[in-house]
């Protein structure tokens, strides 16, 4: 998110955040349940899922044997079967714990991916 927001070209005089605590900006508030108690937030949760389920279908083109169109990313038990055997690719979040797990053990060489 910080990311993001560093690359905006207008820079934001406040930011709402779904509970997610951005500890070097001063202007942030972040709401536990977020996205029902703010419809900026709620517009924002919509559009990052669509967004994040397109690149998953496209994804899902480009390495079927990972099943990306049917979990979506999310950690399913199909899911990790399929990063155990298939390998870990360059568009996995490596601090989330399944993927840093993995990462830490794994044999396969990492693919590169470009969605």
């Amino acid at each position: 998110m910080n990311i993001a927001l560093d690359n905006l070209k207008v820079k934001p005089d406040y930011i709402l955040t779904d509970a997610m605590k951005l500890p070097t900006r001063d202007n942030v508030k972040d709401i536990i349940h977020g996205d029902a108690l703010s419809i900026s937030i709620a517009a924002a949760s919509v559009i990052a899922k669509v967004t994040r389920d397109n690149i998953m279908y496209e994804l899902d083109k480009k390495y079927p044997e990972y099943g990306f169109k049917d979990h979506k990313g999310y950690p399913t038990k199909k899911h990790l079967e399929n990063m155990k055997k298939y390998g870990i690719l360059d568009n996995y979040r490596f601090s989330y714990r399944p993927v840093k797990e993995l990462e830490s053990g794994r044999t396969n060489e990492k693919q590169e991916v470009n969605v």
